[in-house]
């Protein structure tokens, strides 16, 4: 089928167009002015700016943590529409189905789940598949499992590890791998309270910084396309800016990604609590051009906090709000569910919603800062509207900061930014960097080739209003979302890696889990039977 978009504004910085034209899709990819062709379909986008569908990085939207907060606080999602009662994830509270939605809404086609434990990686497979609308991936985390630790410690050797890393992301079928606090978890289950980036896991003999080196060194030797994702030690703590900047110095000039930086963005006041480093993080980023971020921005509201970094939702748990929570110490990372409301009126909170917003004004490239909100640790991913209307608009960002406690003008310079973001700018943060960062060739942009995943626009100077309801979406070239509501459920697809992975690291990884768990690496695997007729995986490939 031949589609013509006629007369919208294209913004595409991938091809540097932003201005009027039209876009042609056959089937299910962008395509150039076919020569005397008469569309099949012509969709009129006069006074509608067109962009690439939007992709998230990090995105907490499936797995065993996710399905407890939504046990945990069932009175949250008490007004969703209702998913397919046949699918077995789909009735759950901010379900399945309402996730798809409301990310196709907003004109999101892609979207990463960046926490996928491999020992529980077919029930989150199965989650994910039961997403409607969007394609998504999931990151596999190793960094804290007596697998790898044990092979460090015996110090096997970088090919060992290459192949435990690459069989993991076989077996969990991940599209990338993330490391949580390095060592973290193994040395909480040992009565470890604090832990930073030289400190020893204890029985291991491994420092956080010797486990990302290793698994950096890995990932580079596979050919993963996402640098490794790395969640920092620390978070939250008055002066976790020294933690960030020192693990990006670690990387010594490779690849790598720093999840949810707004939590590490934290100096330390004379007086006491969190200043904003905000300004430091991006003079570090200049520094270091191989370093990525991405923000984890927080919003005003009540959310739930999910993590796998169990030392840190440990340390939380009492500040939680409603008073209840749920601590998971399982293999490797465990993890933590609790419950949290920022409230514009807290000081500290605050103080996170203007360091979030620095760092983006503030950043030396686009290309290098994208929009998250680590759903839902800093509020819900519907929030990027709002987020996007706050960077473009100066007027709009002086009026919300007047509502927020003085010490939000004391602790942080963003009351003295004036930039204000472009189209194009937010097409780069929240389409076109994210899909190269995710090695993702065929999205992000809107040049021939690309896939026809696209986002239409009824442009609005009310930003929140313009992005939050897209007058029409496209994915895979089907209209799938019209005037800011899905037509349908639509099955999407599960991206994957598939390196090659070694047999005998096969067989030692089989013989451990048995000695471990009493079963052995095909109970971990995720089949492709367990999915039925259904082709739910692509597989993307490697670095050459």
């Amino acid at each position: 089928m031949l589609t013509r978009i006629a007369g919208g504004r294209v913004v595409d910085p991938v091809s540097g167009r932003d201005g009027k034209a039209d876009l042609w899709i056959q089937d299910e990819r962008i395509v150039e002015k076919p020569v005397q062709a008469v569309a099949d379909q012509v969709i009129d986008a006069r006074g509608c700016v067109v962009m690439a569908g939007g992709i998230d990085v990090h995105s907490h939207i499936a797995g065993g943590n996710v399905t407890l907060a939504r046990l945990l606080l069932p009175e949250l999602h008490v007004s969703e529409t209702a998913g397919d009662p046949a699918l077995p994830f789909s009735t759950a509270r901010w379900s399945a189905f309402e996730t798809g939605r409301l990310y196709a809404r907003m004109g999101y086609t892609t979207v990463i789940e960046p926490a996928l434990a491999p020992s529980a990686a077919l029930a989150t497979h199965l989650e994910l598949d039961d997403i409607p609308l969007i394609d998504r991936g999931a990151l596999s985390v190793l960094g804290n499992d007596d697998q790898l630790l044990s092979l460090l410690r015996r110090k096997e050797g970088s090919q060992a590890v290459r192949d435990l890393t690459a069989l993991t992301l076989a077996t969990s079928r991940g599209l990338g791998v993330k490391v949580i606090n390095a060592g973290g978890a193994a040395a909480f289950k040992q009565n470890v309270r604090a832990f930073g980036l030289d400190d020893e896991v204890p029985s291991y003999g491994l420092t956080s910084r010797q486990i990302l080196l290793a698994l950096l060194e890995a990932t580079t030797a596979i050919g993963v396309p996402h640098p490794l994702h790395v969640h920092c030690n620390n978070l939250g703590l008055p002066g976790a800016v020294d933690t960030l900047v020192a693990t990006m110095k670690a990387a010594e000039g490779r690849p790598v990604h720093f999840a949810h930086a707004q939590f590490y963005s934290y100096g330390r006041h004379e007086s006491g609590g969190i200043v904003s480093a905000a300004a430091e993080v991006c003079g570090a980023l200049a520094a270091n051009p191989n370093v990525t971020i991405d923000v984890g921005q927080v919003v005003f509201g009540q959310t739930c906090t999910i993590s796998l970094d169990i030392l840190r939702q440990f340390s939380s748990r009492k500040a939680g709000r409603p008073r209840k929570w749920i601590l998971v110490d399982g293999d490797a990372e465990g993890g933590g569910i609790v419950p949290y409301r920022y409230r514009r009126n807290s000081d500290i909170n605050a103080l996170q919603f203007a360091i979030g917003l620095e760092l983006f004004l503030l950043s030396p490239d686009p290309w290098r800062v994208l929009l998250t909100t680590d759903h839902p640790n800093g509020g819900p991913f519907t929030a990027y509207p709002r987020l996007i209307h706050l960077l473009m608009d100066k007027a709009e960002r002086d009026r919300t900061l007047a509502s927020l406690p003085e010490i939000v003008r004391e602790r942080s310079g963003l009351a003295a930014i004036e930039r204000e973001y472009t189209l194009t700018e937010v097409a780069v943060m929240t389409r076109a960097a994210p899909a190269r960062l995710l090695g993702l060739v065929d999205r992000g942009h809107l040049k021939p080739g690309a896939r026809a995943d696209v986002a239409v626009y009824r442009e609005d100077a009310d930003r929140t209003a313009m992005f939050a309801s897209a007058e029409l979406v496209l994915k895979d070239g089907v209209v799938v979302v019209r005037k800011g509501e899905p037509l349908g459920w639509r099955a999407g697809r599960t991206l994957t890696l598939a390196p090659e992975s070694d047999p005998a690291m096969r067989r030692h990884a089989d013989h451990y889990l048995e000695e471990r768990f009493g079963a052995g690496l095909e109970s971990f695997a995720v089949p492709l039977e367990a999915f039925g007729e259904r082709n739910v995986f692509e597989v993307e490939p490697c670095l050459t």
